[in-house]
């Protein structure tokens, strides 16, 4: 199975976990997903005023410099931690 085929699962798991993940985990699935989908984070970062979309741009910057490959697995490795 090829990483990008596991990233696929992954994603599909990650709509069926049995618990909803805490906000911070949250986070993380989303920075690792963009960084995984699209890299390094590009664009404006959101206003002051747009605390969540603030809030998802950081942890996706927090991300810079780690390969796309690399995201994916750890977005991978993550939701098989959630699923047990």
């Amino acid at each position: 199975m090829t990483l990008q085929t596991q990233f696929e699962q992954a994603l599909a798991d990650s709509k069926n976990l049995d618990d909803r993940p805490d906000n911070m985990t949250l986070l993380k699935m989303y920075a690792l997903y963009k960084q995984a989908s699209k890299g390094n984070a590009d664009g404006d970062r959101p206003g002051f005023t747009d605390m969540v979309g603030r809030a998802k741009w950081d942890a996706w910057d927090a991300l810079k410099g780690i390969s796309q490959d690399d995201a994916m697995q750890q977005y991978i490795d993550l939701i098989a931690e959630l699923k047990n």
